[in-house]
């Protein structure tokens, strides 16, 4: 794991605390997408940018849930990119455009339509991984996201393997 990443893990564990289910989340997120990144063989400044992205993917929900009372998506994806730009600012070590393609991923990793670049691809399939399985989803729904939005050959495996399909 490169530095800059452990440091950013450690800011968002705090950013995160008393929340472990999050920070969890997160992690795994994390790992999954680094995995299916690494096996798709995507080049190292996108594997970055995904990875940072896959940190901080869901840091807008306690606001959200501050704000508005809930934390869906929609609003995940509103409130997160400002947060993102502040812990990666304060972490130190990111480019402006490095810091953009992060807030723009963190602002659509809800949207499933018109996704663009292998960041975007893997990081909703790493989250769909991990929240079909925290979500208890049966292989049908698993089947139906599947054939839906999985597009990496490493991704659709996974899926397969994790839920038997």
């Amino acid at each position: 794991m490169e530095r800059q990443h452990a440091r950013l893990i450690d800011a968002m564990i705090a950013y995160d605390r008393g929340d472990a289910r999050r920070i969890q989340h997160f992690i795994k997120v994390h790992d999954l997408a680094a995995t299916i990144a690494c096996l798709e063989n995507v080049d190292e400044e996108t594997v970055f940018i995904l990875e940072t992205a896959a940190i901080l993917h869901d840091i807008g929900i306690h606001i959200s849930e501050q704000k508005y009372g809930t934390g869906t998506g929609k609003y995940q994806e509103l409130e997160g990119p400002p947060e993102a730009e502040k812990l990666m600012l304060a972490t130190g070590g990111y480019t402006p455009e490095q810091i953009e393609r992060v807030k723009f991923l963190i602002g659509h990793h809800h949207t499933y339509t018109d996704i663009d670049g292998m960041d975007y691809q893997i990081l909703v399939e790493a989250d769909f991984l991990v929240n079909l399985y925290e979500d208890g989803e049966n292989p049908e729904r698993a089947r139906q996201v599947r054939k839906r939005l999985f597009r990496t050959e490493t991704g659709i495996r996974m899926l397969d393997a994790m839920f038997g399909l």
